[in-house]
């Protein structure tokens, strides 16, 4: 005897699931919202419902590519918002980026769904090709990993794990080195830019440059060198291991050594580093970047000094020259070039906004701090910052190496010390048009046994060529004119330009 009582339930159930993925495909037909943020809510909830409606698979992979390729538009539309934010990111920034990282992790979610039950040569309907829904997998993860390094915060929780497993998946079904149709690129090359920007110290970057290292590793991750683990033992600095069953990235070999028992994966980066070097030379020879394929920024000397650093490490990881002390005492702190000008000049505090922090550990070389009260100002990471404790006089001049912040009231920065004081200056030379251009300027003495020669910092991109001869006016007790050369560049990040300076030969 037949249940009808059953049939018309499974019969409405059908009847439902059928109009919900049609309610699905009928809503991407509809225009976007004017701003891409006010678009969110909407595309999450649609992201959310494909995954509870039922549906043809052949209608649910239509609906979820168009859905993939539209939350794809607003994510690109919503980064360059994303890259301006400061820290540490406002409350309400912060529920944007949460969203835009939860829609990412459903698509991550759903598209891998689709792979299962397909067959890895199943190409019959594009859209639910098994080499499409992995290589989508792991580019909304990647996407995810990039924009936490934006804000400084931490990975998503299981992102790096997910990340591996997709991609171990990949490998399982042959697929790992094809490029889907109507992409560009390989699975294998999604993955290991991913990789790649997690190798990067991405605390150590501002959100400018970690889009710039993200678009720099997705056109030549393709010069990773997967190595054996006999290999990566003698291939330090540039050798990296992963333990694909952790929820972390890559770590370096120099740093820490791989454990024995893992079923890990090693791969070395020594022939990037020298396709950097290559470049650097290149930008410094006057090439345009576009020319030699490289992003906008490489044009600037921000976008230099981050080749540089990322070379100098794949090739020269060190090994820290002093022990880490815990601390918690307090420390005032300001930043940007104009304000520790100020403040070195006649200790002028009014013209800087200071802050309070706690020191939690401290080195000869730097200390690790975290924010207490007081507004933030520019700082950021590559500003200059000065930081005094207790009665001392002069205001020790750091330049910020990293920052993390987990959530709007926490903020953490790794301070390097550059020198125990500075000597304000005002550096003179002539305009682009008539008269002369003045410019503030901090010179950094030299420090015996540590560095025989003396520092400049200047704006970022204020001096164009080495070998410069400028001239300084210091006003101390007595006013005095100083004719010195620039002979080197020490460091270049988004806010300053460090120059290695000598007195001009040439002037007696």
């Amino acid at each position: 005897m037949t249940n009808t009582a059953f049939d018309e339930q499974d019969a409405a159930r059908a009847v439902t699931a059928h109009s919900g993925i049609r309610t699905i495909l009928q809503w991407l037909t509809s225009p976007m919202a004017p701003h891409p943020a006010e678009e969110l809510p909407s595309l999450r909830a649609q992201v959310k419902a494909w995954h509870e409606v039922g549906g043809s698979a052949k209608e649910r992979a239509l609906a979820l590519n168009g859905l993939y390729e539209r939350s794809s538009s607003v994510v690109a539309a919503l980064l360059p918002e994303l890259t301006e934010l400061m820290l540490p990111i406002p409350r309400k920034s912060r529920r944007l980026v949460r969203s835009v990282l939860d829609l990412l992790q459903m698509l991550a979610d759903n598209t891998l769904e689709m792979v299962e039950g397909v067959a890895s040569h199943d190409t019959s309907d594009r859209h639910q090709a098994p080499d499409l829904a992995l290589w989508r997998s792991l580019h909304a993860l990647a996407q995810q990993l990039m924009i936490a390094h934006l804000i400084a915060s931490p990975a998503p929780t299981g992102a790096w794990q997910q990340l591996h497993q997709t991609y171990a998946m990949a490998r399982s079904r042959h697929l790992e080195a094809t490029v889907p149709r109507g992409q560009s690129r390989k699975l294998q090359h999604i993955y290991h830019a991913a990789i790649l920007l997690g190798c990067a110290q991405p605390a150590s970057l501002t959100a400018r440059e970690v889009v710039f290292l993200a678009a720099y590793f997705e056109r030549f991750a393709g010069h990773i060198e997967t190595i054996s683990a006999e290999s990566a033992a003698t291939a330090a600095p540039a050798s990296f291991w992963v333990d694909p069953t952790r929820d972390a990235p890559a770590l370096p070999f120099s740093r820490k050594l791989a454990p024995s028992t893992a079923p890990l994966e090693y791969f070395s980066c020594a022939g990037l580093g020298l396709l950097l070097k290559t470049q650097i030379a290149q930008l410094n020879a006057g090439t345009p970047a576009e020319e030699i394929g490289l992003p906008e920024l490489a044009s600037t000397p921000a976008g230099v000094g981050v080749l540089r650093r990322l070379a100098g490490r794949w090739n020269d990881f060190g090994k820290r020259r002093f022990h880490r002390r815990r601390q918690n005492y307090r420390t005032v702190l300001g930043s940007g070039l104009d304000g520790l000008w100020h403040l070195c000049k006649q200790n002028d505090t009014a013209a800087v906004e200071l802050s309070r922090w706690m020191i939690t550990n401290e080195s000869p070389d730097g200390y690790a701090v975290m924010h207490v009260s007081g507004k933030i100002g520019t700082l950021s990471v590559g500003n200059v910052a000065a930081v005094r404790t207790g009665d001392e006089k002069n205001w020790q001049i750091c330049l910020v190496r990293w920052a993390v912040s987990e959530n709007p009231e926490h903020l953490e920065l790794g301070l390097q010390i550059l020198s125990p004081k500075a000597v304000p200056a005002t550096l003179a030379r002539p305009a682009d048009g008539e008269g002369t251009e003045h410019l503030r300027v901090l010179v950094l003495p030299e420090i015996p046994s540590l560095r025989s020669s003396q520092l400049l910092v200047v704006a970022s991109g204020a001096l164009a060529h080495n070998n410069e001869k400028l001239l300084l006016v210091i006003e101390g007790e007595n006013l005095a004119v100083r004719e010195v050369q620039s002979i080197g560049i020490d460091e270049q990040t988004g806010s300053v330009d460090i120059l290695t300076i000598q007195a001009d030969p040439t002037h007696f």
